[in-house]
């Protein structure tokens, strides 16, 4: 089990800190602890409970199998976000988010496809039968698609979750989300909507150190779910190993059994004809041994 993030961890890496005041969300009142110098100090007892509840909820959904992808395209949170969802084997998107990511996520699909085409053309040869022109117009295009969904090519279905830093700049993801049902996990600072979050976490997403602090306890939470997965999944494999192993030894024991039950029994005839046959054959078999005796008993009067 990870360990449960402490309050003062959150303080050092200034999660505490919201916006100015008069660039609040009144949604963020329940959440919000007090005001100083004109800006809004986040409850971080609060912020330590929703980060536990949302780590708890991600473990569940990366224990099942499925995937979670990271949506960051502020500068501070970029390279935090592509490092962390890394670690965590999960797909990120740090770059612009493509309109229909979700809602249109076939024609993604394609544009991925695509990419791994180019790939191929560049190792079976036909890239090179191609002209100057042509191959510097492939180039641009693998260049563009690496960068824009480089790091989705893995993700052949749609996303059991969204984790997204700053929900204002990604407003977008957000709604197609919202259309297709699929549950979102946040950063929330005090001028975003926490109503449009499953699961929000009340905390500074635009100093670099406090997103670094969350996204490392959730991914770390999201790894500890994977290896206990990969685990299980040895165990069973294991188990059933032995099974099959089990199974031929056991067939060897019943074999003897078999054989025995295989052992013809004589049935005594009840045909009249077959009785008759019988009598006349013990008959045969007394009559030959009285001739015996007799034969033996003159035999020794002989020799007298």
């Amino acid at each position: 089990m990870a360990k449960k993030i402490e309050v003062k961890e959150l303080l050092d890496a200034g999660v505490h800190f919201g916006h100015l005041t008069r660039k609040w969300n009144p949604n963020m009142a329940p959440y919000i602890y007090m005001e100083r110098n004109g800006i809004h100090i986040i409850n971080l007892y609060k912020t330590a409970a929703k980060l536990d509840e949302a780590a708890e909820a991600m473990k569940k959904i990366a224990a099942s199998g499925r995937k979670i992808l990271f949506v960051a395209t502020k500068k501070q949170a970029k390279d935090i976000v592509a490092e962390n969802a890394k670690n965590a084997n999960q797909p990120y998107i740090t770059e612009r988010w493509p309109g229909g990511m979700l809602t249109n996520f076939v024609t993604i699909r394609k544009a991925v496809k695509k990419m791994a085409s180019i790939d191929r053309m560049k190792q079976d040869g036909t890239f090179e039968t191609l002209s100057k022109k042509e191959r510097l117009q492939v180039s641009r295009q693998r260049e563009k698609l690496e960068k824009n969904l480089g790091s989705i090519s893995d993700m052949s279905r749609l996303p059991a979750a969204l984790f997204i830093v700053d929900t204002l700049r990604e407003h977008i993801a957000v709604k197609e989300a919202q259309k297709l049902n699929i549950p979102i996990f946040a950063m929330v600072d005090t001028n975003s909507d926490p109503r449009d979050i499953d699961f929000p976490i009340p905390s500074n997403d635009d100093a670099s150190k406090s997103i670094e602090k969350i996204l490392g306890y959730v991914s770390a939470s999201i790894t500890e779910a994977l290896s206990e997965r990969k685990a299980e999944k040895a165990e069973k494999d294991a188990a059933e190993d032995d099974q099959s192993d089990a199974k031929p030894a056991k067939k060897a024991k019943k074999e003897p059994k078999a054989k025995k039950e295989s052992k013809e029994v004589e049935v005594p005839s009840t045909d009249p004809e077959d009785k008759k046959a019988m009598k006349e054959a013990k008959k045969e078999v007394k009559l030959e041994s009285k001739k015996e005796t007799l034969e033996k008993a003159t035999d020794s009067g002989e020799e007298e």
